[in-house]
């Protein structure tokens, strides 16, 4: 713990009074699992998947203050023996299950038993032991066993053809703890069969030597002069930086309700999702305007571009397969989060309906962010500054081997960004060092180590309410004045609006030659210019997708194929790449949604947005990744008369100046 950051409040009491958008509390989790496996729906081999909040319908005032409301619990569980999803809603006041509904034809994302179980299972399979011993390993407690999600290998694979299962790889260690995924096994693939927990298939594609350079970021071990990069000791010339806020933060919390200048919004947490964001407003000059209902990453995938054996099949759906909210980290303060913290602990299920806290699972701050703006009179010399400030909602997830930070944003001039951090290290392969070969599909990281062509993809669901549900979207792109009579000297440019009209409008993508970007706009609200008031979607991080029809993951991840959707708001519809993705190679999700051709005009809008990492790795990458940034903005555009950050009051001189 450093000095100079300090927690505010790390949890929440039990019995306080709970808004109806509130995360489930551990009380009210497994008060739901005990309804359920006390029913008579349950059985021996039923299992929990994922319990969250059935969160209320929305109402025409976008808030449940004052409001009495129901708790109700959605719950996904899993029986293998009857190789069955079953969705389960129980009032946890009254302590009765309101509906249950079988979804046959679908597998489950893991249980959290999936995650623990298998690597023992695996070390003791006789086939994996004779394919370790070929590559020299006889110490198999020192192999690291990742789960990784099958993908879809093909019609063997399907939910008729198949149990639900994994296909793990293996990694090995040189001594405990030490950093496994310098020693990728290659070629060796497990088939697991996670109904009964046992190893279904091995297959070996021959053997490939062990890399022999270590890849240790660990200072147990990272100064050893056979590590990659080979480091002798720390840089000693990293003085402190101390955040100080004399007068507290500005921020004020009650529950899950934060209030942050003129900004107020309600942070959720679930299993699948992890950070929710709910009923964010903006006071301008006395009066609350609605901006965001409900904010939340929808989906992401991970296609890998390599075709070799042990890699082809990695198509991650990190969210819909395994679950953020599972895979949240518990928060170090000072390293992950600095300055004057509030943390929220995350709750979540395990497959038996017990609660699992993560303490600090949730961050929030402020901080510093430059200018806002200014301007100095040249004539006079006088100068107005003032400083920007934002406030940071945050959480980071490990899924395997890679770590992704989940940032929120909310600026002091009413704008919104979404940043996703990626850090931790690459999934590796291996090639043979003497024989000099060069990975076709990837690049060499350290000697016999290389990592697959990637890339990253992430799909936020934003259930906008600008000033109201009354929303219209149009695209809009600047484009040379078309009119040579009223451009005679070649220089005029205007900006044409597109109105995205119905739901068969509704999938977009991005122009660069246009600078295009999307608006949302309340055609019944006007600014004092008369025009309607709007917030747009500005683009920042836009890469090619390099997933080609034809291939399974094109289908499983359709939503892909285009940078932005915009739906009817559906309560049901919530997740990009559909409720169950796992082990399915057919198209679900957001093609589905706009496949009624809903109108959009003057309607409750939801926009889809999906930005991108586009990985080519370098050695620099390694053994561990500095962070990588995609986001997006979501800023006013004709919603306020002016600057909202003109009110900004000016920083006192010695907040300013040096010492």
């Amino acid at each position: 713990m450093t000095m100079d950051s300090t927690v505010l409040s790390a949890e929440l009491t039990e019995d306080a009074t709970r808004y109806p958008l509130d995360p489930l509390s551990g009380a009210e989790i497994e008060a739901a699992a005990a309804v359920i496996t006390g029913s008579d729906y349950a059985t021996p081999t039923l299992k929990f998947v994922m319990i969250s909040l059935a969160e209320p319908a929305k109402t025409a005032a976008l808030t449940f203050e004052g409001a009495q409301v129901p708790r109700q619990v959605f719950a996904t569980m899993y029986d293998a023996a009857a190789k069955m999803i079953y969705e389960a809603v129980v009032d946890i006041d009254a302590r009765v299950i309101e509906s249950w509904t079988p979804i046959p034809g679908r597998f489950p994302s893991y249980l959290v038993e999936h995650m623990t179980g298998v690597e023992e299972k695996v070390r003791e399979d006789p086939r994996w032991q004779e394919a370790m011993r070929k590559r020299g390993v006889t110490d198999f407690s020192l192999a690291m066993i990742d789960p990784w999600p099958a993908g879809y290998y093909g019609a063997g694979d399907h939910y008729d053809n198949s149990p639900l299962i994994c296909r793990p790889l293996t990694f090995m260690r040189a001594a405990p703890s030490e950093h496994g995924y310098a020693r990728p096994v290659e070629g060796l693939i497990v088939t697991f069969d996670l109904d009964k927990m046992v190893v279904l298939d091995i297959e070996d594609h021959g053997v490939v030597p062990l890399p022999p350079t270590a890849g240790n970021y660990d200072p147990r071990f990272m100064f050893d002069e056979n590590n990659r990069p080979a480091f002798t000791e720390f840089r000693d010339d990293v003085k402190p930086i101390e955040i100080t806020q004399p007068d507290g933060p500005s921020f004020t919390v009650d529950g899950w309700k934060v209030q942050w200048q003129k900004w107020s919004l309600r942070i959720g947490f679930n299993p699948r999702e992890g950070i929710t964001l709910h009923e964010v407003t903006y006071t301008d000059r006395g009066q609350t305007r609605h901006i965001l209902y409900r904010g939340s990453l929808s989906e992401m995938v991970v296609p890998y571009g390599d075709t070799a054996p042990t890699h082809w099949n990695k198509n991650v759906f990190d969210m819909g397969e395994v679950g953020m909210g599972f895979s949240a980290n518990p928060l170090t303060l000072g390293c992950d989060c600095l300055g004057e913290i509030h943390y929220f602990d995350g709750t979540v299920n395990d497959s038996d309906g017990n609660a699992v806290t993560i303490p600090n699972a949730i961050c929030m701050h402020e901080e510093d962010f430059g200018i806002s703006w200014k301007h100095t009179d040249f004539r006079t010399g006088e100068v107005e500054v003032r400083r920007s400030r934002r406030l940071v909602v945050s959480m980071i997830c490990t899924v395997g081997n890679y770590e992704y930070g989940f940032f929120w944003y909310f600026y002091n001039d009413a704008s919104i960004e979404v940043e996703v951090k990626l850090s931790g290290v690459l999934t590796t392969g291996a090639v043979e060092v003497e024989s000099g070969e060069q990975p076709r599909w990837g690049k060499m990281v350290a000697p016999g180590i290389y990592g697959p062509n990637h890339q990253h993809f992430f799909n936020f669901r934003l259930d906008m309410s600008v000033d109201g549900t009354g929303n219209s979207v149009y695209e809009v792109d600047s484009i040379p004045e078309p009119d040579p009579e009223l451009n005679p000297h070649h220089n005029a440019w205007i900006t044409r609006d597109t109105l995205v009209a119905s739901e068969s409008d509704g999938a977009r993508d991005w122009n660069w030659s246009t600078g295009r970007y999307w608006k949302v706009t309340n055609p019944s609200k006007k600014n004092e210019l008369g025009i309607p008031v709007a917030y747009k979607l500005v683009p920042k991080d836009v890469v090619p997708v390099m997933v080609q029809e034809g291939s399974y993951i094109y289908d499983r991840a359709r939503f892909l194929q285009h940078n932005l959707w915009v739906t009817k708001y559906d309560p049901a519809e919530k997740f990009a790449a559909g409720d169950y993705m796992y082990q399915s190679a057919d198209v679900q999700g957001l093609p589905d949604f706009v496949a009624d051709d809903a109108p959009l005009e003057d309607s409750d809008v939801v926009l889809w947005y999906t930005l991108g990492a586009h990985h080519i790795v370098r050695p620099e990458d390694w053994p561990v990744m500095p962070c990588a940034y995609t986001g997006f903005h979501l800023k006013p555009i004709g919603f306020f008369d002016g600057n909202p950050a003109l009110d900004l009051p000016p920083s006192p001189p010695k907040a300013c100046h040096g010492h």
